[in-house]
């Protein structure tokens, strides 16, 4: 049904579609964030219980991997939607046109 909305053109169907797409964008945030904050509790539970003092290390590591990929999603969805507005023009373009 909201996909015949969506091609016939209704608005209330794009509306509710930016609002899922919105909370999907959150909950990827916040998966990215649960899952390096187990990987620190993991990295610390190998660690100090468990005396495993290497792969404790190693799960430690995975927390700013997991962030830091988090971050380049979301910042390469941010860039796919100022390109979108823009599509003829060069990044540097589009700045210069953003800053003035």
């Amino acid at each position: 049904m909201a996909l015949l909305e969506q091609m016939q053109g209704g608005s209330g169907s794009s509306m509710s579609e930016q609002k899922q797409m919105a909370k999907a964008e959150e909950s990827g945030a916040d998966l990215a964030l649960l899952a390096a904050g187990a990987s620190v509790l993991l990295s610390w539970y190998q660690f100090f219980v468990r005396g495993n003092r290497t792969r404790g290390l190693f799960i430690g590591l995975w927390p700013p991997t997991i962030l830091a990929f988090s971050s380049y999603l979301r910042q390469k969805a941010m860039s796919d939607k100022v390109e979108s507005f823009m599509p003829s023009s060069s990044a540097s373009n589009t700045i210069s046109r953003i800053l003035g």
